[in-house]
């Protein structure tokens, strides 16, 4: 399941909470809900717009890491009701940190837009603005982001985001900008030039290390050369001989630089896993694996009782990416070309492509590297023929949900790497 940083932050402001804001302010219910619209993704807006200057991380990652604690809807009803001090007051400092000077245009702003007072708008923004920054926070202790990941987090976040921001709120204005999409923009650059430095960064420390390890490669060369010419000897050199042929079997997903995301070698799981036909409504017959991600999907899109969401999610079994690369190995098409084949059969379905890594490595490099890997994947879903009406794009998690820490045994952390599938409409 992905992480959706504007949806945990609204779901603070639950019925209860809109219930006794109103019965404290004075105002109504509707309007209430109104002003809280349009406060949780300004709030966030705030927080992009400051991440989005160079030398900020570091500090803001503190600074919502200081209100992890508050990001729950008893802080929030209890500061509406408690009045000034406590959370009010803390809520007053974190806006001055983001916004400085323009606090009060964005409260007359908010109230304007909600029809409520300016004090019940100035008392709203006060106490969601740690709940908010809150929730950031709570995800970046849960998760160990270092200031760089943080702002990759942002990154991915900042689209839904300034988009949720209603129209009646001009906070582009407010900041100096000429339009929201302009503090995207700024921040998707400095994320972006943030991970290049961390994937030149982790190839220079590999090939460092991997010059560091010729020499005792091939002293170890020398030692299996004399152990296999003893043997010949020893075995008098004759005998009858049979030719042999060993293939290495390599999982072309997994990176030297531990920024890695496997999914089953597909030689591996053809002599483990039962061969099967799915067939599809339009008679397309597909080869697959039993339990792979074609019977998976097949079935859950014939079970009509069976809802599609963000929630929604199969791995691909039968996918490799060239060694240090988001380029697919040809092998890897054919269960890209089912899972087009899929959505030719049940045309009303859409999805999306995510990545996901475990947590060795650099947190921002493997943001960077899932991102590229499900755009591959979506690339060549397209380059098979699948109705982009049906593509809804592609998202990369990095480490955010792996389950197993960065020190396990790889047989834990492998079942974090991987590339799936999100069913959201059927």
């Amino acid at each position: 399941m992905s992480f959706d940083l504007l949806e945990s932050a609204k779901n603070i402001f639950n019925n209860n909470v809109v219930s006794q804001a109103s019965s404290q302010l004075g105002e109504s219910e509707g309007g209430i809900q109104k002003a809280l619209s349009g406060i949780v993704p300004v709030v966030l807006s705030g927080l992009l717009n400051k991440a989005g200057s160079s030398g900020n991380a570091g500090s803001l990652l503190d600074m919502v890491k200081g209100v992890a604690g508050d990001a729950n809807p008893g802080a929030v009803a209890g500061a509406i009701q408690g009045g000034a001090g406590g959370l009010l007051a803390k809520g007053a400092d974190l806006l001055r940190s983001l916004f400085g000077e323009k606090v009060d245009a964005i409260i007359s702003m908010v109230s304007n837009f909600a029809g409520i007072k300016e004090s019940s708008a100035g008392t709203l923004l006060q106490s969601a603005a740690p709940a908010t920054l809150g929730t950031v926070g709570q995800y970046a202790v849960q998760n160990n982001l270092t200031p760089n990941s943080f702002l990759s987090l942002l990154d991915t976040q900042k689209d839904k985001i300034l988009g949720a921001i209603p129209g009646g709120l001009n906070i582009a204005g407010i900041l100096g900008l000429g339009s929201i999409g302009e503090l995207g923009k700024k921040l998707g650059g400095l994320a972006s030039g943030l991970g290049s430095a961390a994937t030149t960064t982790a190839g220079a420390v590999n090939l460092k290390q991997a010059n560091s390890s010729n020499r005792w490669i091939w002293s170890l060369l020398l030692i299996l050369i004399a152990i296999i010419l003893l043997w010949y000897l020893m075995r008098g050199c004759g005998g009858n001989k049979t030719g042999t042929t060993t293939t290495d079997s390599i999982s072309t997903g997994q990176l030297a630089d531990s920024a890695s995301m496997t999914v089953p070698s597909p030689t591996a799981a053809a002599t483990t896993r039962e061969s099967i036909k799915v067939t599809l409504p339009d008679g397309t017959v597909l080869d697959a694996f039993k339990g792979g991600i074609e019977d998976q999907l097949v079935a859950f899109l014939k079970d009509d009782s069976r809802k599609p969401g963000k929630d929604v999610w199969f791995d691909f079994d039968n996918l490799n990416f060239k060694t240090g690369s988001a380029e697919l190995t040809e092998e890897s098409m054919k269960q890209v070309g089912n899972i087009a084949a899929i959505l030719k059969a049940f045309p009303k379905s859409k999805i999306k492509i995510g990545g996901y890594t475990d947590r060795t490595g650099d947190s921002t490099a493997n943001l960077r590297l899932s991102k590229e890997r499900a755009t591959s994947v979506l690339t060549a879903l397209k380059k098979q023929n699948a109705n982009e009406a049906q593509l809804l794009g592609a998202e990369g998690y990095g480490s955010q949900f792996a389950k197993a820490a960065a020190d396990a045994p790889d047989e834990e952390r492998k079942k974090d790497r991987h590339i799936s599938v999100s069913v959201r409409e059927k």
